[in-house]
This record gives C-alpha cells, structure tokens and sequence, in this order.
C-alpha cells in the first residue's frame, strides 16, 4: 500500500512563493515590534495539560491536541478518561505559554516585560479560508505596566506594522469586559451567567439583533432583560460616531466613568500617532473568546478579508494563577496566516531587495573557471543582490521561464567553451 503524500488535514505543505512572502513578513513585524521596544523569546511547543485546561481559553480547550503519557505512566487498563491518558498537550496559542515562562523567569526579565513572540501553535479546529489545525501566531506583550499605556502602544506598533505590509483602510475595534458586564448588570442578567449572555451576543455579526434575542430567549433568559438589553444596543444606531459616550450615559452610575476616561486616552492617543490609514471603532459587540480577559479588548478588521485579522486584550488574573500575585499584562496577536494568505490573493510583490540574478553554468566547467564564477557570484551576494548558482539544463529557455516566474530578472549564462560566454 502506497503511503499518503498528502499533508494531514487542516495543515499544509508551503511552497516557496507563499514561504518567501511568510520570511517578509517575518522581517517586517520583528523589524517594527524591535524598534518599539518588544524583545523575542521562545517557548516549547508543549505544555503541561493543567495550564492548558484551566478555564480559561474558552471554546480553545475544546479544541487541544493531547499527547499520551509514554512508557509506564500509559497504564490504558486503569485509565477512567482520556486525561488519566495524558500529561502534556500542544499549545493552542502563544498567551499561556508566555504567562508561564514570565511566571519562571520574571526575576531576570526587565519591568515592565515587552515581549515579541513567533511561532506555530495547534488547534483541531474544523479548518476553512484562513483558519487552519497548525498555523503561526505573532504576539506582542507588555507584562508589568498596569495603565493604559500597554494599549496605546501595542495597537500602535500592530498598526504600524499592517501599514508597513501595505494595508489601508482598515478598523481596530475596541471594547471592554467592564462595559460587557455594565451592559448585562444593567439588563438584569445574573452575573453566573454573564459568559453565557457573551457568547450569544459574539454572534452579533452574523445572527443579527433579532437572532441575538431569539437565542437569549431560548436560553431561559427573561424576556425584559432580554429587550432591556437589546434596547442598548438599538440606541447605538443614531450614535455611530459618540457611541461611547451614549453607553456611559445609558448606563449611569452601572459603569464607572473611569472605564470610558480609560478608552478615549487609548482612542485619541493612538489616532494622534497613527503611522497607517485606518479608524479606532468602539464596539459594544465586541467580545473576544478568551476568558481570560479583564478589561480592554481589540480586534483587526481588515475589509479584503471579511473577518477577523488578529486581536487581543488585558488579562490581569493569568499571571497569579501561576504565582499566586496578580500582574498586569495586555497583548495583542497579529493574525499572521491571514495577513498572508491576503497577499498571496493580491499577488503582493516583494519589495526590492537587490536584483534577483542566475548563474547558469553548463557542464564539465573546469575546476579554475568554476571557482572564478563562484567567486564573482559571492562579490554580487555582497553588494546586495540575490545570486542563484545553477547547472544549465538542455532546455534553458524552460529553465528560465521557471526562474523567471521565481522573481529572477537578470541571467548569465557560462560555456565551458568561454569563447561562447
């Protein structure tokens, strides 16, 4: 039985078109996050199954790869679920990872901690456009600054960085988890079942309102809250441009006017420094899936793409599940597999880094002339150009049709007879 060459599903083999654009876009965010002060770390691809499954990922837990106990630990006979199975699981983002190594090493880290981590994370989600089961992340954390200094910055430095990648015209959509709460306390929900009402209204943007609040109702949630709630959200349709300030006077004294102070300085900060055309959107619909979030939340709305972009938020609480003392810490993640696969679409062109030139040199060349060439391909590499050294095939003009469509612009061709060169 022959064996299958085909990659496991929800992930993919990369070939060098899309692998030459990925390394640019490497460059660009490790170039831009480093000039904002953000030092690259790494952490292992594994972790121990306890801080994977701490409630705090969300709908994420649901969606880990587990990895079985090995040797004598593997006892499948006295195993009562599949966790007496397994010890360890794959990471599913790049955030609880981060918040472990910071609780390791934090007496040898500056304060506060600006952190730049890449890398590819797993998930056994259902895969579709953008979304697969291994994919990269690129994050950016501020750990130890507890004003909203940490905001301001990190969506300046990701907005940069989307600029830089040629992309205009999109949203940073921002919200709370106070306002959330604000918003449902002031609707008469219980406060046990705030997530529950959260997930139901992150629908928003596809169900509708009145999808929202047949789902609500169906969920046992009385229909005066349910409409006292929607009410809110109706009212934000003639404030389109103060929305925040409508919510601060709907809701009165259920929200300290300190959370609406907190996000008009990061609205009006970032605006002020913007390097990239784009808009700062409040959105009271805003949820974001990670539990672990305790105030602010953002995300990327890129118009080409339809849908999320990357995001992030405040999670203050992670750092003491592991130490025992709170820390203050906001992130924000770049969705880098989408950002991608919207350049590969837009057949994006690299920017100029030098002529892309190929050697190609026929057969039997003798050893002193093959060193000359090399030598010269090496003294063409050092003044900036991209030198391909390669045999020359019988069918050349094939051969460069092939080149050519690598983005190679400039050829010379070497005989071994070198009055043909």
């Amino acid at each position: 039985m022959a064996l299958s060459k085909k990659p496991v599903t929800g992930m993919k083999d990369i070939l060098p078109r899309e692998m030459e654009i990925r390394d640019y876009v490497i460059r660009v965010i490790k170039d831009t996050y480093r000039k904002f002060g953000f030092t690259g770390i790494e952490t292992p691809c594994m972790e121990n199954i306890e801080n994977l499954t701490n409630k705090q990922g969300g709908e994420n837990e649901k969606l880990i790869f587990k990895v079985l106990k090995r040797g004598e630990k593997l006892d499948i006979s006295t195993a009562q679920s599949e966790n007496d199975l397994s010890d360890l699981g794959m990471r599913y983002d790049l955030t609880v990872p981060l918040v472990r190594f910071y609780s390791n090493n934090n007496a040898n880290l500056a304060s506060p901690f600006k952190a730049l981590q890449i890398g590819p994370v797993w998930r056994a989600d259902r895969p579709q456009r953008g979304r697969y089961r291994q994919f990269y992340q690129c994050d950016i954390d501020i750990l130890g600054e507890p004003t909203n200094l940490a905001e301001i910055e990190l969506i300046t430095a990701t907005t940069t960085c989307l600029g830089k990648l040629g992309f205009k015209n999109f949203e940073i959509r921002i919200n709370d988890r106070r306002i959330l709460k604000a918003m449902a306390s002031y609707a008469g929900f219980e406060e046990d079942s705030f997530d529950e009402v959260f997930i139901i209204l992150d629908k928003m943007d596809k169900i509708g309102l009145d999808g929202v609040k047949e789902d609500l109702i169906s969920h046992g949630f009385e229909i005066s809250s349910v409409e006292k709630y929607l009410n809110l959200f109706k009212g934000l349709e003639d404030h389109k441009t103060d929305g925040l300030e409508y919510i601060k006077n709907a809701l009165g004294e259920s929200l300290d006017n300190e959370v609406k102070v907190w996000l008009d300085e990061i609205i009006n900060s970032v605006e002020a420094a913007k390097a990239a055309q784009f808009d700062m959107v409040f959105d009271p619909t805003l949820v974001r899936g990670m539990s672990y979030y305790t105030g602010t939340i953002f995300e990327i709305a890129i118009p080409e793409f339809g849908g999320s972009c990357g995001g992030g938020g405040r999670y203050d609480k992670m750092v003491g599940k592991f130490t025992g003392q709170d820390t203050a810490a906001c992130g924000f993640s770049i969705g880098f597999e989408r950002i991608v696969l919207l350049l590969l679409e837009q057949d994006f062109k690299i920017p100029d880094e030098g002529k892309k030139i190929a050697f190609l040199v026929e057969k039997n060349m003798p050893s002193e002339r093959m060193s000359d060439i090399m030598k010269e391909a090496s003294q063409m590499r050092a003044n900036g150009n991209i030198v391909l050294v390669s045999r020359m095939n019988k069918n050349k003009k094939f051969q460069k049709e092939q080149l050519e469509a690598q983005g190679y612009t400039d050829f010379k061709d070497f005989y071994v007879d070198s009055l043909r060169n």
